[in-house]
């Protein structure tokens, strides 16, 4: 029940079609359902949540609130559990994922890209592979989900190679003062300095696209508390055009991309992308081209959009 999950919740509670039944986290059941009502960057919550002991009522549904350290103490049987959204980070694995089926649910959805034995399923990419229909399941992350679409389209024209700088927002594996971590850049203080950071996005798009030993990346995170822009470099395999390119993205953004792709030419600013349900918004009056290679800038949401996504994959799976 980080970011991810809490925000999940939020937006599943009124669902008329998906229920939470149970939550699991560590942290004290009043404590959650404090983060759950007032929320620093999607304001107060205006649905009514009250929280009696180990249980949550939210729009007249019941929800069982468990406080297990491992996924074997829990009964997933008990509540009928169809699908474990893991957003812990601790079971990215297919064997510490699998732990939740053996506890009585039916399938598992990461919050993360996962270990390479779990299916790595981009919705509106490849999410029909059959595949998608497995047991456990990665979504991939929010900049997965932004860049693989792009590269994708952009690789029906011809893909040289890619270099791609996704700047992102300061998270919660970062410091808030200076101390020691394992990448000495992490351990710097998140809101007072622009943080390059490793990131394995280009493996990620290597295992979805047909761009091996082509692409490089890199994260910089930012002061700001939300929102990311991918700053993409492409040289392309034949001439382009400015005009070419954002017509491809805005032709894609209106049919087969719709509702997960979005183009834009209006003058946005970080602060104008919170609560973009999309995964990838292309700024069309940011797209540059020089000679073949391409300049292009994309924003995301990195919290709502990730889960717009999350809960496509249950609607596609509850269908």
């Amino acid at each position: 029940m980080g970011r991810i999950g809490r925000m999940l919740f939020r937006r599943l509670a009124n669902d008329p079609q998906l229920e939470v039944v149970a939550v699991n986290d560590l942290m004290d059941a009043a404590n959650l359902a404090y983060l759950l009502k007032y929320d620093s960057l999607y304001g107060a919550w205006q649905q009514e949540l009250l929280q009696e002991k180990n249980e949550f009522t939210v729009a007249g549904r019941k929800v069982a609130v468990l406080q297990e350290a491992e996924v074997t103490n829990i009964n997933w049987k008990k509540y009928a559990v169809d699908v474990v959204l893991e957003c812990s980070g601790a079971y990215s694995s297919k064997a510490k994922a699998a732990q939740h089926l053996t506890a009585g649910a039916k399938r598992v959805l990461l919050s993360t890209t996962g270990s390479s034995d779990i299916p790595l399923l981009i919705y509106g990419h490849n999410h029909t592979n059959p595949a998608g229909k497995d047991e456990i399941v990665s979504p991939g992350g929010c900049m997965t989900n932004c860049s693989t679409h792009i590269l994708y389209l952009l690789n029906a024209i011809g893909i040289e190679s890619a270099q791609l700088n996704i700047l992102h927002s300061y998270t919660s594996r970062q410091e808030l003062v200076d101390a020691a971590h394992k990448q000495y850049r992490r351990g710097r203080a998140a809101a007072e300095s622009i943080i390059p950071v490793e990131i394995d996005l280009a493996q990620s798009l290597e295992r979805l696209l047909p761009l091996e030993g082509r692409i490089a990346t890199v994260s910089v995170r930012i002061p700001v508390t939300n929102g990311a822009m991918a700053d993409i470099t492409v040289q392309m395999k034949e001439d382009i055009s400015k005009e070419q390119i954002n017509a491809l993205f805005k032709k894609a953004a209106a049919n087969e991309y719709k509702g997960i792709l979005q183009y834009t030419e209006d003058p946005l600013v970080s602060a104008d992308i919170r609560g973009n349900t999309h995964s990838c918004i292309i700024d069309g009056q940011l797209t540059s081209v020089v000679g073949r290679q391409l300049k292009l800038i994309a924003w995301f949401d990195n919290e709502y959009g990730y889960t717009s996504r999350m809960i496509d994959w249950l609607r596609y799976w509850n269908d």
